[in-house]
């Protein structure tokens, strides 16, 4: 669940993505279309900085190394999208273009960043110094971690190509190549610089927090998915910058890299990063620490709230205090030990862990240590933050619209949609946890005006909480209880205590005739059609007109 302040943040738009794209979303990209041929090659290098590492070669060196190895490896990723339009969920906005680098890894894949392949239709990849594009499929998308795989079948594509290995993590003033396709030319380009930070960092396009590099090297559009080179090898795969600031790039690091691709490899398919499912609360206040009875050599932070879907939810209690998370203590402020007296918050432990693994949690209750053995799995928010590669939910009947709430609906507000969508549905979008698997929070988006719906139209974007007096779960369920109503009126309860009755059988007439006016192809979408629920027979009319 994203916090209030990491939505402003998101809102206020300051990291951005940095794949070449022709389209705005709802956070800031750097949009341009891919470039026409330059009529000369450029490289663009960083200014040398006066710095050797003892474990790496010269900064110098590093970029001609880089561009050695990127010849063979570093590929243009040219991808036609086209994203939902969450306002009128039954159809698409139109395509764009956008283009982004990625490189070959072992096994013939193409690693990159999701957002450069993001709602793609259609995907090309061209090798350094090749007129030819080649098809590309993508085999595996983890949003959450801005990565993909790519693959490409033609035999011809692979000749000559040469796969990057994965390295470790780069200490800090270690020096780094960023190797890619950004924009102000076509061919490939080295940037260079250092590393200057190394912790947990907001992934933009998924809105989540894991952890990333960030480095002064010039990233730019079209370098996402680029690798960032030191000493030979891949340090990270390049995928943000900092907008409003000069030479301040990130880059995701190879633990991150290591846990979707093993994932994938594992499963057949993404799994994701897993949350224990608890908001804390720093304990550095001396008077907090008391009143919790902790002693004065215990360190930890005070569980303010539980994700019921969490196996945490079934052992721990609010105003426990986590003391330790596998034995690793956890400071006052939420941090744990790293390396060569760095520290990053814990949460980065917890992600790095499989789904279904375990982890030993020890607490303080009631002045009482415990130790708890605690299940870790990735847990879905009540409001999707993201919707990518997904078609959109809805169900249409007698104009009532009914989808359920994303971010991604919010966003179609626009780049400011934290202050200017509706505010009731932006709070508990932020803030609400789901109480079992699978609920949803629908929506009534909007009313296609008819004589059936007359004197509704106001009540849009409202919660339906119920159908005919029945709790509605998802809008699975709300469109089973519509089709499945025995009754002479149905009647949905609003929030804000709002009621919207309708003749059901006048209802049922009406929706085809208002599909049909809108020439809208389908009352329902096509994941909510039940192959075992039959259709009445005025239903089937309005999702064939």
């Amino acid at each position: 669940m994203l916090s209030r302040r990491v939505a402003k943040k998101l809102s206020s738009l300051r990291l951005q993505r940095i794949s070449s794209s022709t389209t705005l979303r709802h956070y800031k990209t750097l949009s341009r279309p891919p470039p026409p041929p330059p009529t000369t090659s450029t490289v663009c290098l960083f200014h040398s900085r006066n710095f050797t590492s003892t474990s790496t070669p010269p900064i110098e060196e590093q970029g001609l190394d880089a561009f050695d190895l990127a010849l063979d490896s570093v590929v243009k990723i040219f991808t036609v999208a086209s994203s939902p339009n969450y306002f009128l969920p039954w159809q698409n906005k139109s395509q764009r273009e956008t283009t982004g680098s990625g490189f070959v890894i072992r096994g013939r894949r193409i690693l990159t960043n999701a957002h450069v392949v993001a709602d793609h239709t259609f995907v090309l990849v061209r090798k350094h110094g090749s007129p030819t594009k080649y098809r590309a499929q993508v085999r595996a998308v983890g949003h959450e971690c801005d990565l993909a795989l790519l693959v490409v079948q033609s035999p011809e594509f692979w000749e000559g190509m040469t796969c990057l290995e994965l390295g470790d993590i780069p200490f800090l003033q270690e020096a780094v190549a960023v190797v890619g396709y950004p924009q102000g030319g076509d061919s490939i380009s080295v940037t260079k610089g250092v590393v200057s930070r190394v912790e947990p960092t907001q992934y933009v396009h998924g809105a989540t927090h894991l952890m990333a590099i960030q480095i002064d090297a010039a990233i730019n559009p079209g370098n996402s998915g680029g690798p960032a080179i030191m000493a030979h090898k891949v340090a990270g795969v390049a995928f943000q910058n900092l907008s409003g600031a000069e030479n301040i790039g990130y880059i995701i690091p190879v633990p991150v890299i290591k846990h979707f691709i093993t994932g994938v490899e594992e499963c057949g398919k993404y799994v994701g990063f897993c949350s224990l499912g608890l908001s804390c609360q720093s304990t550095e206040n001396v008077q907090l620490r008391e009143y919790f009875r902790m002693r004065p050599e215990m360190t930890g932070v005070l569980v303010s709230k539980i994700n019921p879907l969490s196996d945490a939810h079934r052992i721990l209690k609010k105003d426990d205090i986590v003391l330790a998370f596998d034995d690793v203590p956890i400071a006052n402020d939420g941090t744990v030990p790293f390396r060569n007296r760095e520290r990053i918050t814990f949460d980065h432990l917890v992600s790095m862990k499989k789904p279904n693994e375990t982890a030993q949690i020890r607490v303080l209750r009631d002045g009482i240590e415990y130790e708890f053995t605690i299940t870790i799995q990735p847990l879905q928010s009540l409001v999707p933050v993201h919707q990518f590669d997904k078609v959109p939910s809805y169900f249409i009947f007698a104009g009532l619209v009914f989808v359920p709430l994303t971010q991604p609906y919010l966003h179609e507000y626009g780049e400011d949609w934290y202050n200017i969508s509706p505010r009731r549905l932006c709070e508990r979008a932020m803030r609400e946890l789901p109480n079992k698997s699978g609920e949803q929070f629908v929506i009534l988006s909007q009313v296609l005006m008819d004589d059936i719906n007359a004197g509704y139209e106001r009540l849009a974007e409202l919660q339906v909480k119920k159908v005919n007096g029945v709790e509605v779960e998802n809008l699975k369920h709300l469109c089973r209880l519509v089709e499945e109503c025995q009754e002479e009126s149905l009647r949905f309860d609003l929030d804000d205590e709002r009621v919207v009755v309708l003749n059901y059988q006048l209802a049922k007439i009406a929706t085809s005739r208002i599909l049909k006016r809108h020439k809208i192809p389908s009352a329902i979408s096509s994941d909510l059609i039940d192959p075992q629920l039959e259709p009445s027979s005025e239903t089937e009319l309005a999702c064939s007109s």
